[in-house]
């Protein structure tokens, strides 16, 4: 473009164009719907499609020839569509055979044979994607062993006593993180070897097939590697991948020295990066809607275009901000420049599908908005939907295409429109044009994303608001990071010291978002679910667009939805009555766990286990208002009771954590020593007979006895309460036999009423414990937290001395334990106790004093 130089900047406009080019919207919906539902037909169903197709579009001439035979005195017909119905069909032959070959070459050769026999086969296999850890899950009292994930295709298979086939079919290989090099596994002490290969690369894997786990996969089998050992490379990974290689883990030594939340985040905001993410920062992302920017997208590869062409806004007018016209680049050199710069971009971020749909998509809008040529956009994204479907049909069934295209389609329809009635309401026109855009994509999006999480956000308008003020200078400078770091470290560490910034605010935007009580709400995780929604969304809509035009009216609807998600406790309590006004003790609905907080004073508490899940430990805290924690006891160290401390320590004051000495499992004990020494907390042992008091509240330990010496064996140690009068007989308590026998066990007293937590004691502890010198002072205690979750395992004479008022069961529903027996819960009812259990009553509220007891369920 090029105009006199009297012009002023910003006079020019763009071009005046006519209605919205809509023809090739339906051709690629139909292209989109074709590949969804042939990738697993048969082939019969393939030609079949083909065929009819290429058919149909044989007679279209004839048809049309023979409505201009029809006599003149018949009624007009409107004109006639033959080449947008050529189109369609011709676009829906393509998707079918596109998506037939590829259905095939899943189906084909030897490996799916084998998968079906679940045999044992030595593989040669070609990795074509990043290699990428599972996140940590609670199964019962252990947490399921961390596996590396990665793609790849099968080049040679060989079975036991089998010859060598040559074949190419793609599996998913799932390698347990314990088949590393010891002192290499992921866990913060070191990376697997596993996780530093490279695309392209290939190895030869000793392996057990299996099926693939659902059908009309990508994949054609799941290779478990049986190796133990390091991987046994055969070909090494191409130039660009090496390359690819290197700049990203020079970014990752770049920010190796950054705070926790900006070192994990930047390099998956850069390059998608996401093995330093923890399954609790990603959860904030989820529950704030903000997970496009944990990894690489369609929106980081716009703002580097933008960089190279300049702002989007100003790209149609004389004059432009970009790097290009400052350099004094012509048009054709910046087009090139910017087809390197998306090949670079592909090829850093890896040629996988999420990144070349980020790629297409995000080139095809900011080159129509480039251009000012607003109303070609929807055209050009349906163009690049077309040409994505038919070069992988994979596509159409992944959901993350289908946010892709949705959130785009938003900004291109919805978005100008919403953000122009908001200027015409007097909205400053850059906010108007960014709640414009963010409610819309939000609007369309969080349909597709409450089928996939069954929940909703409230906060997600806001903050992607506050987020996306940061994304642009994280990426650029992420960017600049990248390029610098194989050349000179220093500067790349002095830009990805630069970058954190931007980074940590946007994980403080999660944080924030996510820790809300009334953040989000659940929702039915189903299409109906979605359609439901969907009619909700336009329902506020509408109600919305009459509002605006009544500010008195919009400010108070800002209030009520402020206090819908603040949930401020006084006022939560006065609405819901929850917590109950004097609570003493509250059992947390935490599914198959343990988790209990004994109140110790305004916004204090002492929490006794964490539970499996971070999430909802922390909303239970959140809704007792609990702010300070002068102490954690973690009973013993199963899952199910520590996995879910992060989230008892997420935004509170922690002073100390106690645990028992019996530190079983292992990595569950030194989990919970890597999270205390990373916010400084003390951890300690609880000790028998040790007696603390904070308030009104007072509690004493009663077991486990101490640890025997390691030398000589066995040794039980003498057992004597402090305070016990000399000449009383020693008791000898049995030494536990594992972690349940070893949890801590503790008689509490709050405002008159006597409370005893078993933790997950077994049977023998139980025994001990009913003869040991504190029996006398459990007898006839007000409430009894049931031990193991209310197992067939108990001890009756414990039951029997103990005789609780309440008995406390805390389990999950329809768990596979069958917890509680019915054998348990007969027993305590018969002796004159009232049993509760969450997995049926939800949160277990205990108030009251002086001999009165109330509970109350949230």
């Amino acid at each position: 473009m090029h105009a006199s130089s009297g012009t002023r900047l910003g006079a020019a406009r763009p071009r005046q164009e006519g209605p919205t080019d809509l023809r090739l919207v339906p051709p690629a919906l139909a292209a989109w719907g074709t590949a969804a539902l042939v990738l697993d037909a048969s082939a019969a169903w393939v030609y079949g499609v083909v065929i009819g197709c290429l058919v149909a579009v044989g007679l279209l001439p004839l048809a049309r020839r023979a409505r201009r035979a029809r006599p003149v005195r018949q009624a007009p017909v409107a004109s006639w569509p033959g080449a947008s119905a050529a189109a369609l069909l011709l676009c829906v032959a393509a998707a079918a055979a596109s998506a037939g070959l590829h259905g095939a070459d899943v189906r084909r050769g030897p490996v799916p044979g084998l998968a079906r026999e679940y045999a044992t086969v030595t593989a040669e296999v070609e990795l074509t994607s990043d290699p990428r850890l599972t996140r940590p899950k609670v199964r019962g009292d252990h947490v399921a062993p961390t596996a590396v994930l990665i793609d790849a295709d099968v080049r040679r298979v060989r079975a036991a006593g089998g010859t060598a086939v040559t074949t190419r079919a793609p599996v998913l290989m799932i390698v347990d993180v314990d088949a590393a090099p010891p002192g290499r596994v992921a866990d913060g002490r070191g990376r697997s070897a596993w996780l530093d290969l490279l695309p392209s690369t290939r190895l030869r894997v000793g392996a057990r097939l299996a099926p693939a786990m659902t059908g009309g996969d990508r994949i054609a089998a799941v290779l478990r590697v049986r190796d133990q050992g390091e991987p046994e490379v055969v070909g090494e990974p191409s130039g660009p991948q090496r390359l690819a290689g290197r700049l990203r883990a020079g970014l990752r030594e770049a920010t190796d020295g950054l705070p926790a939340d900006p070192r994990a985040l930047l390099p998956g905001l850069v390059v998608g990066d996401t093995s330093r993410v923890t399954p609790e920062l990603e959860e904030a992302f989820k529950e704030t809607d903000l997970t496009h920017t944990l990894a690489v997208s369609g929106a980081n590869f716009t703002i580097l275009l933008a960089l190279l062409l300049g702002p989007p806004g100003l790209a149609q007018h004389v004059e432009r901000r970009g790097l290009a016209p400052r350099l004094g680049i012509s048009l054709r050199g910046t087009a090139v420049l910017g087809g390197v710069l998306s090949l670079g971009f592909v090829i850093v971020c890896r040629p996988d599908p999420s990144v070349v749909r980020a790629a297409a998509c995000g080139a095809v809008a900011l080159l129509a908005l480039a251009t000012g040529r607003r109303r070609s956009m929807i055209p050009a994204l349906a163009t690049a939907v077309l040409l994505l479907v038919l070069y992988d049909p994979w596509l159409a069934r992944s959901y993350g295409f289908l946010l892709s295209v949705v959130a785009t389609g938003a900004l291109l329809t919805l978005a100008p429109r919403w953000s122009a009635g908001l200027r015409r309401r007097g909205v400053p026109p850059r906010l108007a044009e960014a709640l414009g855009a963010a409610a819309a994509a939000q609007a369309l999006c969080a349909p597709i994303v409450a089928v996939l999480s069954a929940r909703v956000s409230l906060v997600a308008v806001p903050c992607n608001l506050l987020a996306e003020f940061a994304i642009a200078p994280a990426t650029v400078l992420g960017f600049a990071a990248l390029a610098t770091a194989p050349v000179a470290m220093p500067v790349a560490e002095a830009l990805a010291w630069c970058a954190h910034w931007p980074a940590g605010w946007i994980a403080r935007i999660a944080r924030t978002g996510a820790a809300l009580p009334g953040g989000g709400v659940d929702w039915p995780g189903s299409w109906a679910g979605a359609a439901l929604l969907l009619a909700a969304t336009l329902a506020v809509v509408l109600v919305g667009r009459r509002l605006l035009g009544h500010p008195w009216w919009c400010a108070a609807c800002g209030l009520l939805l402020a206090l819908a998600v603040v949930q401020p406790p006084p006022l939560t309590r006065a609405v819901t009555g929850w917590p109950p006004p004097g609570w003493r003790l509250v059992m947390c609905d935490v599914g198959q766990g343990d988790a209990l907080v004994l109140a110790a004073g305004e916004g204090t508490g002492v929490v006794v286990d964490a539970g499996p899940d971070p999430q909802l430990v922390d909303h239970c805290l959140r809704s007792l208002g609990i702010s300070r924690i002068p102490l954690v006891v973690l009973t013993h160290f199963h899952a199910d009771h520590v996995a879910g401390l992060p989230g008892v320590l997420r935004g509170r004051a922690v002073g100390a954590i106690e645990t028992t000495g019996f530190e079983e499992p292992a990595e569950q004990a030194a989990f919970v020593r890597r999270l205390a020494a990373a916010r400084r907390i003390p951890v300690t042992r609880a000790a028998l007979g040790e007696q603390r008091r904070t308030g009104e509240l007072s509690w004493q330990v009663v077991w486990p006895p101490p640890s025997p010496p390691p030398d000589p064996p066995p040794w039980t140690p003498p057992w004597t309460l402090p305070g016990t009068p000399p000449g009383v007989r020693p008791f000898h308590p049995p030494v536990p036999e594992g972690p349940n026998d070893a949890s801590v066990a503790m008689l509490v007293r709050t405002a008159g009423l006597r409370l005893l937590l078993l933790g997950d004691l077994e049977p023998p502890a139980q025994r001990a414990l009913a003869r040991s010198p504190a029996a006398e002072a459990l007898e006839g205690v007000d409430v009894l937290k049931v031990a193991h979750h209310g197992s067939a395992y108990q001890d009756p004479g414990l039951i029997r001395r103990a005789a609780p008022r309440l008995a406390l069961i805390s389990c999950g529903e329809d768990n596979s334990y069958g917890h509680p027996a019915p054998g348990t819960v007969a027993a305590l009812r018969a002796g004159g106790a009232a049993v509760l259990r969450t997995d049926r009553d939800g949160a277990l509220a205990v108030a009251g004093g002086g001999g009165e007891l109330r509970v109350a369920r949230d």
